[in-house]
This record gives C-alpha cells, structure tokens and sequence, in this order.
C-alpha cells in the first residue's frame, strides 16, 4: 500500500485517457490527457469492485473459531491487491458462540484498522436459519442448523456493533417467515439460500420481505422436480435481485444465459463466495467437517472425487470476466453487476468515477487471448491508498 498523488489511466466508461488526482479520500481532478504515449500501455480505472459474499482467503476464514483482528487485515490485504475495495465479510453456519466471536472481530477490525473500515460495509451471516437437508444445507454442518430466533439477532448486532446488513435464511426453516418483516425493518436484506422451499413458502419469503436470492443454481437439492423447484419461482419474481458466483463451475454456462435473460441485468448481482482456500496452492486440505482438494485448474472440490465442489477459490474479477465471456454482455455493463449493483442493493452510495467523489477504483488490464478477454488487476484505490496487485 502507498500513496499516490495522482494516477494515468484510462477510464472503462469512455475510453479517455486521463490524469486522476487525489487530496486525501477523494479524486480531486480529472484531467485529459491529450497525446498518451501508448493508450493501451494505460490500466484501465472503474468504479471499486464490491463483493457481497467472501469467506477468507490464503487459509484463513471468517468463521474461525480463532480468527484474529490481524487474520481480518491480512485476508482485506489480499483482497485489495486483487481490485476489490469493498465488501460483505461472510459467517457460515456454526455455533452460535463461534458465530459472536467472528462478529466481534469484525467489528474490533474495523474500529483498529483504516482499511477494514474503508472496505467492510458491513456482514454477511449465511445461515444457521438454513435447511438441514442434505444438498441444500451443502458444506454447512448439520450439527449448527437450527430454528430462527429474534433473540439470536440482536445478539448478533450487539457483538457486531450493528454491521450485519444480509442475512441468508431458508423459508422452510421454522420461525424464518415471522423474522423476515422484522428483520427487513431494520434494514438487514434477507436473502433465501441453501433451500429446499416449495414455491409457495418462496413466495410467501418474498412477499413478506426478503429481495435477495443467494448464489442462484447453488445450495440446493442435486435433484429437483421439473415444475415445483427453487429455480422457477425466483427466476419469475421481479421482486428478487439474484447473486450468482460465474467462476465458470458453479453455474454452467447455459443455466447462467438463463439466469441472465430470466432477471435481465437489472436484477443479477455478482459475487466470488471465495472460500478460506481461496488463494491455496494446489493439494489436499483437511478441515473439521470435511477434506477437499484444490485443483491445479483452480476448483475447489471435496476430497477423492471432482463432482462436488467445496467452495469457490475466484476472485470477483475472474467472474467479471467469465460472466462477460459467457453472457456476451459488454464489459462496462457486466463490470457494474460486480461494482453498483451491490452497492444499490444495500442502499449504500454509488462509487463514482467524477471530481469530488472518494477514490474507490479498481485498476486493470483486459488482455486479449484469441477472442476473449483475460482480465488482470493492476491494483485498486481505497479512499485514496493505492494497493497493487503482486501478479
């Protein structure tokens, strides 16, 4: 990390090259450049990646029942380097002392440390309030599954010093239908996953209030019915925004064209869901709940066979680039589905690329391979600090 008091780039929204200046947090000028040496040698600069969904990094993992303030920083750092410049920590399903503890230092994180606080927006908690049925419940253990409970949230908010902001539940779970109103009242998004609702209790979940479907084509049975399944009734639902995770493996690609025509741009959020093996060199990993292998090809799968997959280890801008190579959308378009698009969902402000806004960009190449793109960060700005990429 470092301070730069200006940058040359050239801007993904126009194509312009241009001298970005910094005073503090802020771009403080944007000035053209009228004969660059070589346009194409510039990074091109966009508005700061946001992921609503990551688990850790380099082995560590938000849900350690030891996670550290100093594992916080290191798994941001990583982050960082890699163009993201914000973020939704994410909790997975565990014992509710493990669950306040990942809390509570998330929030020290952000109270001890300038780049937790400029990244962390705030925190995901994916279940426990999820089915307990094999498939949908996927990597999360069986043991911590339980009902919802009003009591357990203003727990989570107490350790958290109020930073949760989406919470992954199944409508089928008990007491979930009841939560939702109340949740949604004080501004947490409820997002279904890790489902196997009938369409009707879908309904229902979004009818009283939840607006987010989580990593869509994932968390689910591994066998559904062809008419009453989790898929139709939020693919048909305008009311919900869906996240999908378009590393290329969790979704294929022709169910991902259908996620994208069915929702349309407008109601498609990217995220990485990276797991703690993300960044992993390849092997064999042994956790307390079950092995898995990272593959040379970058999956993630549980141990002794290549089927199932244990997680993801994408960055955000791998998926930028394999939604646009999947999809045809523009790049300027998908790019906003893994930069604004988050941000609206949460009701934070856009990042903006314009005098006077704070300086949250992510820089980088779009290197053409044959007739695709191969997207490479360069490095991002966070309120004004420059990280950069160590590829």
């Amino acid at each position: 990390m470092n301070q730069r008091s200006s940058i040359e780039v050239r801007l993904l929204s126009s194509g312009e090259c241009v001298r970005l200046c910094f005073s503090g947090t802020r771009i403080r000028s944007i000035l053209p450049i009228s004969e660059p040496a070589d346009p194409d040698e510039l990074a091109l600069a966009a508005t700061g990646l946001f992921d609503l969904q990551v688990n850790g990094y380099a082995g560590i993992w938000f849900s350690s029942t030891d996670l550290t303030v100093n594992e916080v920083q290191q798994v941001l750092q990583h982050y960082a380097r890699q163009g993201l410049t914000g973020c939704l920590p994410t909790l997975i399903t565990n014992s509710a002392a493990a669950i306040e503890h990942g809390l509570s230092v998330l929030r020290q994180s952000r109270e001890s440390c300038e780049l937790c606080r400029s990244m962390i927006a705030g925190i995901h908690v994916e279940g426990p309030w999820i089915s307990s049925a094999d498939g949908p419940r996927g990597a999360h253990p069986l043991q911590h599954v339980r009902p919802a409970s009003m009591a357990e949230y203003q727990r989570w908010q107490r350790a958290s010093g109020g930073l949760v902001r989406l919470i992954t539940v199944a409508p089928e779970c008990p007491a979930v239908l009841s939560l939702i109103p109340l949740l949604t009242a004080e501004n947490v998004r409820v997002a279904i996953g890790h489902t196997g609702a009938s369409p009707a209790e879908i309904q229902d979940a979004v009818s009283r209030g939840a607006s987010v479907g989580t990593h869509l084509g994932n968390g689910c049975a591994g066998m559904v019915p062809r008419h009453d399944n989790i898929f139709w009734p939020q693919l048909a639902d305008d009311r919900l925004t869906v996240s999908v995770i378009a590393d290329g493996w969790h979704v294929p690609a022709t169910m991902l064209n259908c996620i994208h025509r069915c929702k349309s741009p407008a109601r498609i959020v990217l995220t990485s869901d990276v797991s703690g093996f993300g960044g992993c060199a390849a092997g064999r990993y042994t956790t307390p709940t079950v092995d898995v292998e990272v593959l040379e090809d970058g999956r993630i799968v549980v141990a002794g066979q290549r089927q199932f997959l244990a997680g993801s280890g994408a960055t955000l801008l791998q998926c930028v680039q394999r939604y646009q190579q999947m999809t045809g959308l523009p790049l300027q378009q998908t790019w906003e589905l893994a930069s604004n698009q988050p941000r609206r969902l949460l009701g934070l402000p856009a990042a903006e690329v314009k005098e006077g806004a704070t300086a949250s960009l992510t820089l980088f190449r779009n290197e053409r391979n044959g007739g695709n793109c191969q997207l490479q960060p360069v490095a991002s700005v966070i309120h004004g600090r420059y990280f950069e990429s160590q590829s």
